[in-house]
C-alpha cells in the first residue's frame, strides 16, 4: 500500500545535531498494560477497497460516534533513542511497546475529547494486519469485521490502480483475508458485509448500533448533510461515490473470474457463492 512519508528534517544551523548513536537492542523487558483513557474503541476490520469510508461516514453521523478519517495509529512509533533510554523507561515500568500503546490512546482520547461525543471509531484498513498488537493494547476493544467478496476487491484494486500487478494484488487480497478470517474466529466481533451495508443500510447501521449499545438515529443514512472533513488519499476513499454524499449499491464479483483455492475456501467460509 503506498503509506504517506513525512518529509526529511533540515537541522538548523544553531542546534547542534544529536550523537549519533548504534540503536540498541530490543530489551527483553515487558512492561504491564498502563491505565488506558479510552478503555473500549472500537475498531472497524476491512481490506482494502470493502466500504470502509462508507461505514466511516455513516457511523461519524452519529451523535454519539466519533468515526474520524484514516488514523494509522500502526505508523506512529516510540524511538528510544539513548543506551540508556530503556533502563530509564524500566524503571517507570514501560517499555517501547507500551509507550507507542500509551501514545496511540493518547491520540484517540484527544480526538474523542475535541468530538464532544462518546465513542471512538478507527476504520483503518491496515489495522486488521495487526488485530492481535490493538487486542494487546486495548483488551477492552469492540470490532466490527466489515468483508466483501474478495473477487469484488480484486475487480476494485485491478480498476483503481495504473498498471496493476494481478499476483501482488491477489497477495494482498488473501493477506487481508487470511487475517481477517483469523480476527472473525477469535474476537467477539460484530461482523457485516459491505454488500448487506449497501443494500439494506438501515436493517445493516441498526445492527451495528445495538452492538454499540447506542440509539439507531436516521440520520446516519443522510451522511452527506454532514461534515466529515475532507476526502483525500492515504486518508481513506477520495472517490466521487463517496463524495456523492448517497449510499450506492456495491459493485458485484464478476463470476467468470477464478479465484485461487484459499481465496475461494475464505470467500465461501464468509457465505459468498464462488
Amino acid at each position: 500500500m503506498i503509506q504517506a512519508v513525512s518529509p526529511p528534517r533540515r537541522t538548523l544551523d544553531a542546534i547542534p545535531a544529536p550523537r549519533a548513536e548504534a540503536q540498541p537492542k530490543e530489551p527483553s523487558y515487558v512492561a504491564p498494560r498502563a491505565p488506558r483513557l479510552v478503555d473500549s474503541p472500537v475498531f472497524v476490520l476491512s481490506s482494502v477497497r470493502s466500504g470502509s469510508t462508507l461505514l466511516r461516514v455513516l457511523l461519524n453521523s452519529h451523535s454519539r460516534i466519533r468515526a474520524p478519517h484514516e488514523m494509522h495509529l500502526r505508523t506512529v512509533h516510540v524511538q528510544l533513542a539513548r543506551s540508556f533510554t530503556a533502563d530509564a523507561m524500566k524503571a517507570l515500568e514501560l517499555d517501547r511497546i507500551e509507550l507507542e500503546h500509551l501514545l496511540w490512546d493518547r491520540v484517540m482520547h484527544l480526538e474523542l475529547t475535541r468530538s464532544g461525543k462518546d465513542l471512538i471509531v478507527d476504520k483503518t484498513p491496515p489495522n486488521t494486519l495487526i488485530w492481535p498488537r490493538l487486542h494487546r493494547c486495548w483488551p477492552d476493544a469492540r470490532y466490527i469485521l466489515l468483508l466483501r467478496h474478495p473477487g469484488a476487491i480484486i475487480a476494485s484494486l485491478t480498476d483503481r490502480r495504473k498498471d496493476p500487478d494481478h499476483e501482488e494484488i491477489l497477495a494482498e487480497v488473501l493477506n487481508y483475508s487470511e487475517k481477517l478470517e483469523e480476527a472473525r474466529r477469535t474476537l467477539d466481533a460484530h461482523v457485516v458485509t459491505y454488500e448487506e451495508l449497501t443494500a439494506e443500510p438501515e436493517k445493516a447501521t441498526r445492527a451495528i448500533c445495538e452492538y454499540l449499545g447506542v440509539e439507531w438515529e436516521s440520520g446516519m443514512l443522510d451522511y452527506g448533510s454532514k461534515d466529515h472533513g475532507k476526502f483525500r488519499p492515504q486518508l481513506g476513499d477520495w472517490s466521487s461515490t463517496i463524495k456523492s454524499g448517497r449510499i450506492q449499491a456495491a459493485r458485484t464479483a464478476d463470476p467468470a473470474v477464478e479465484l485461487p483455492p484459499r481465496l475461494k475456501e475464505i470467500a465461501r467460509a464468509w457465505g459468498y457463492e464462488v
